[in-house]
């Protein structure tokens, strides 16, 4: 792993310059594709006042925009810190193939991040969640649906 280290420190110096830079949270990430930096994110939460501004999303928003894709197949994820929940659900959706983390989700509890919370909560049954789950006007909902499914441009992703 010693070749792609630099990554990782590319990583750390994102999480550092955006903590010092009074941006977000101590964490930073880089997505790789083909040897190749296509993506760059700090944690910009409290400066944008956007609860999902994590370095992974970010650095997601920005790999994607730049390379013009949705897709990030073939690309490589180097974070800070052990991705969470949400973070961990956009690099299954954007595709990558590889995480590689430095700190853990146990290191991010210690300096005030928890989300064993939220690890517990999307395992449970939604009855027996925290927050409240209700459903509402599914039947309306459900043509959209449909129209989709027989929409013949759509863009399968």
């Amino acid at each position: 792993m010693s070749d792609v280290s630099h990554y990782m420190r590319e990583a750390i110096q994102l999480s550092r310059e955006g903590m010092q830079g009074g941006r977000g949270g101590p964490f930073g990430c880089v997505i790789v594709k083909e040897g190749a930096i296509v993506g760059r994110g700090n944690n910009r939460v409290t400066s944008t006042c956007d609860p999902t501004a994590h370095a992974e999303v970010v650095a997601i928003r920005d790999a994607c925009q730049g390379l013009k894709t949705f897709d990030l197949a073939g690309a490589s994820i180097y974070t800070s810190c052990e991705p969470c929940p949400m973070c961990l659900a956009a690099i299954y959706w954007a595709r990558l193939d590889v995480i590689y983390y430095a700190n853990t989700r146990v290191d991010a509890a210690e300096i005030g991040f928890d989300d064993d919370l939220i690890y517990r909560e999307v395992s449970l049954a939604i009855e027996h969640r925290s927050k409240t789950m209700k459903p509402l006007l599914r039947e309306e909902a459900i043509g959209v649906f449909q129209e989709w499914m027989t929409k013949e441009d759509r863009v399968r992703y």
